[in-house]
């Protein structure tokens, strides 16, 4: 007892000593930090160049006054930058245009940050060419080519001298969702939803919207075909008690049941045909100087004047015609992104079919912009009540919802014209039939027999000797 006791408190003072070493070793070491570890081999990769460049570039604080008088900054930190993807083409592979031996002794004179931006962008289109095409067809540029400056750029969303490489994001180290910058109410809205909650499983912006050739939402059946792409069952379950499911997909958008509390609207949309394409583009003039004549009060497109306005579509001869899809859906992209459980989808039928239903006093005439995104002008709520509207708003006139009440009527005598005239047919033919037959026992009881006596009179030879 008593050595182990002596050799315990002997071991206590080393132990004390080996704590306090590895104590020192690990203060040592979170000092430096993980990032400085990591970035040694990095930073032994940059060439001399990019290392002259960094001595200036890395001081806090450098920037450059811009020709409107703002701050842009120059500072790029080292040791970001030597972990980017970008390391490997050095700072010359993307700022070739710079000569170091007149750097600085020839300021150059930049007018803006949008500028500087968009001047950059032609940089990264020599290496990510694909990319760049991807964006070139996407909303976002659309949005650049009609002068917007609060469309994204290639710097909007990346940093250049910190961007991670695909493989260290599929790892977990990719950069902060930059799409929350632009679309900020809809992210919140987004992080409540559904999809939001779903943990590791949640979806990210890229996966419906894609990365970098976003398209506009309200693009023709965009929306729709992204939902199914996951939900590839839909057709099926939505049949076990929704009729004429197919109908229904086509003309109410997904957000529109399952976004519990939501405002509708309905949105008639110009197609070119019975193509699933949107009118655009080239129609775009015409339409805003149409709506704007046909609606000169203001007051919303009547349904004379939704009738005028595609005969002025189809006036021009072309091989396909301009026709008016209607289409329930949400009003705003916030609500579209407010997704519910399953559970909370709306199911009763009332909620649309009956009269005076809330989800159709708010009626707006589209077709699509130069950027995809919808061109809108309102209608008058009068225009899905009116009979005049039939011949516009082809097929999305839904029986029984009490919304055109002549043609519920007319149906209704339809109905009773089809019922009865086949009743009154097949009643008529009986009684003929029953009449024809009792006329004929008739003529066959007073008919003269063929010696001239009544048939079925009795009388015998003897008698009419007698």
């Amino acid at each position: 007892m008593t050595r182990s006791r002596n050799t315990g408190e002997t071991a206590q003072p080393r132990r004390r000593g080996m704590a306090l070493w590895g104590a020192t070793a690990a203060l040592a070491f979170a000092m430096l930090g993980p990032g400085a570890q990591a970035a040694a081999p990095k930073d032994a990769a940059l060439s001399s160049e990019d290392k002259v460049c960094l001595d200036c570039h890395a001081k806090p604080g450098l920037a450059k006054t811009l020709g409107d008088g703002r701050k842009l900054s120059l500072v790029v930190q080292a040791r970001a930058f030597a972990q980017s993807v970008h390391a490997s083409s050095g700072c010359e592979g993307c700022h070739s245009d710079i000569d170091l031996k007149t750097h600085e002794k020839e300021p150059r004179s930049v007018a803006s940050k949008r500028a500087f931006a968009l001047e950059q962008m032609e940089t990264c289109r020599d290496c990510h060419k694909k990319t760049v095409k991807q964006y070139d067809d996407s909303v976002h540029s659309a949005l650049v080519r009609t002068g917007s400056d609060k469309a994204p750029l290639c710097s909007d969303c990346h940093d250049p001298h910190a961007t991670r490489s695909a493989k260290e994001k599929a790892a977990g180290a990719s950069e902060p969702v930059a799409c929350q910058k632009c679309h900020e109410g809809i992210a919140i809205a987004y992080a409540d939803s559904v999809h939001g909650r779903s943990g590791s499983e949640a979806l990210a912006c890229k996966d419906c919207h894609q990365t970098h050739s976003v398209k506009a939402a309200a693009l023709g059946d965009f929306v729709k075909k992204e939902c199914v792409s996951c939900h590839r069952e839909v057709e099926s379950t939505h049949a076990t008690w929704l009729p004429n499911t197919a109908r229904h997909l086509e003309a109410i958008s997904c957000p529109a049941c399952h976004t519990p509390g939501t405002t509708r609207r309905v949105n008639l949309r110009l197609y070119e045909g019975n193509t699933p394409h949107q009118a655009e583009k080239v129609g775009v003039p015409k339409f805003v100087k149409l709506v704007n004549w046909a609606d000169g009060s203001a007051s919303g497109l009547d349904a004379r004047a939704l009738w005028s306005l595609l005969q002025e579509f189809n006036s021009n001869g072309a091989e396909q015609k301009t026709v008016l899809r209607g289409r329930l859906e949400v009003q705003t992209g916030v609500q579209a992104h407010q997704l519910g459980e399953r559970a909370l989808a709306l199911k009763d039928c009332d909620t649309c079919h009956r009269q005076g239903a809330a989800s159709f006093q708010a009626v707006t005439v589209s077709m699509a912009g130069p950027d995809g995104r919808p061109l809108r002008h309102e209608a008058s709520k009068g225009v899905l009540s009116s009979i005049e509207s039939v011949g516009a708003v082809g097929g999305f006139y839904a029986i029984g919802s009490t919304r055109i009440k002549l043609l519920d009527q007319l149906l209704v005598l339809a109905l009773a014209v089809g019922i009865l005239i086949p009743t009154a047919h097949l009643t008529a033919k009986l009684l003929i039939r029953r009449r024809r037959a009792q006329q004929a026992l008739a003529a066959r009881a007073t008919a003269p027999s063929q010696d001239g006596r009544a048939e079925g009179s009795g009388a015998g030879p003897d008698e009419n000797r007698r």
